[in-house]
């Protein structure tokens, strides 16, 4: 027993948008069997280019039912069904959200045409609904209104019971098929060879061009969380549509996928990796002068024009640093911004502190031991390989550092000794640096984890 759906909305994400109608036709498996369709006020305007599009107006909606005020019926209508739809999330994803906030259960097995019909009907130019009804011959009687849409899906689905020999269908209905949970263009074979492995992956669009660089520790299971329901923010953009295939790069661990990824985004600028596209966040250590003519550290967000003195990609790891430098030169941590409490520091209490915070050690004399810290930020550096896992089992993965400078990353044999920093060369692709990376490196290499630092 199946119920066929088809919904209008506001807008594109169930998260910010609500339906303005709905219709659902039963189908017993033979035939269909019922219909219901009703326009629901959405509780907020309904934008212009949604009314160009679907001819749905404020008007039209102010009169008609909440969602909440007939919820039940709409559970009725649904409730013991296959859910059927023509990119099945998008719908679902709405009708999901308005039961949950009536307090109604709700979690039906899913089917959705675009998957099908790329299985059962397959080399077809375009399984939108339009492109894919005119194809099956299936005239659309009232488009972009959900019973027209509705009626044409539940045709669609009814010649899919018809051609289906191979059983694409009961397959699908599975619960372990994780069919319904992809984005309705991508295959299901080339999400299953997906590695859980470490390293970076690539979404690629219809033609071909990348729309999305991620990385992950674990690709297969990074990637399928995107396309669950939790993942809010990936229900708000229509990545989902456009995703047609994926490719994917390992790299043995999780630096040098932060890494690979951070250069990928700035060599390709895939259209949804907005965030790095346009804002990193990086922290930085600052100094400056107080009243009274000590010279200070603080950490904090690096701005546009503002001038560190050193960057991270985190807090923690600038607080990181900055502590050490702190007990290194016998600084005040108070001075450093690193404690706030009233009146002298916890280290000058302690006897680690030497009283610049009391006004007990001169200001020329503190800030001397400041500026040969300060200089320190700026020596050479260290020059070290940070050597991890690789990726397969009799591989390792190299990064060098030369006088503090990120110079690029290569992979290696396990049976060969890494012992001078020329032949370490050998095994990288030298890379150009930059601030970002640059960020990744410094904070690593205050908190290494589960890798080898050889310093030459």
């Amino acid at each position: 027993m199946y119920a066929i759906v088809d919904i209008e909305t506001t807008g594109g994400y169930a998260d910010n948008h609500r339906m303005t109608e709905i219709a659902i036709y039963h189908h017993d498996g033979m035939q269909i069997t019922d219909r219901f369709q009703t326009l629901i006020n959405p509780g907020r305007r309904v934008p212009d280019f949604i009314t160009g599009l679907t001819g749905i107006t404020n008007e039209m909606v102010m009169q008609a039912p909440s969602f909440e005020e007939i919820a039940s019926e709409i559970h009725g209508w649904l409730k013991d069904r296959v859910f059927v739809a023509h990119n099945a999330h998008f719908d679902y994803s709405f009708i999901k959200k308005e039961f949950d906030d009536a307090g109604i259960q709700w979690s039906p097995r899913k089917l959705c045409t675009v998957r099908l019909g790329r299985k059962i009907i397959p080399g077809l130019d375009s399984y939108s609904l339009g492109r894919l009804a005119e194809s099956l011959g299936i005239r659309i009687s009232d488009r972009h209104r959900a019973g027209g849409d509705a009626e044409a899906t539940a045709k669609i689905f009814d010649l899919y019971l018809r051609c289906d020999t191979e059983g694409i269908i009961a397959k699908a209905l599975k619960r372990s098929s994780g069919e319904t949970t992809l984005p309705p263009n991508l295959p299901k074979e080339e999400f299953d060879k997906l590695p859980a492995k470490a390293g970076v992956y690539y979404f690629h669009d219809a033609h071909g061009n990348v729309i999305y660089v991620g990385k992950a520790i674990n690709i297969k299971k990074r990637i399928a969380g995107h396309f669950s329901g939790d993942a809010r923010e990936w229900n708000r953009s229509n990545i989902r549509n456009e995703i047609h295939s994926i490719h994917y790069e390992l790299t043995g661990n999780e630096l040098i996928a932060l890494i690979l990824e951070s250069q990928e985004i700035r060599k390709i600028w895939p259209k949804y990796n907005l965030a790095q596209k346009y804002k990193v966040e990086e922290w930085g250590i600052f100094e400056y002068e107080d009243q009274r003519g000590y010279l200070r550290f603080v950490v904090n967000v690096v701005t546009k024009n503002s001038k560190p003195l050193i960057t991270f990609s985190s807090k923690s790891d600038a607080w990181s640093f900055l502590w050490e430098k702190v007990k290194e030169a016998e600084l005040c941590p108070k001075l450093s911004g690193l404690q706030t409490a009233k009146g002298p520091c916890y280290a000058h209490q302690s006897g680690t502190c030497k009283g610049a915070c009391a006004g007990a050690e001169p200001s020329d004399v503190y800030n001397q031991r400041m500026q040969q810290s300060i200089d320190s930020f700026f020596g050479e550096g260290e020059t070290v390989a940070i050597i991890g896992r690789g990726r397969k089992s009799e591989e390792r993965s190299l990064i060098l550092v030369e006088k503090g400078n990120y110079l690029g990353f290569g992979f290696f044999s396990e049976d060969i000794a890494i012992t001078d920093f020329e032949s370490a060369k050998n095994y990288i692709q030298v890379s150009k640096d930059n601030r970002v990376v640059q960020n990744l490196v410094n904070s690593y290499l205050m908190n290494p984890r589960g890798t080898e630092i050889i310093a030459f």
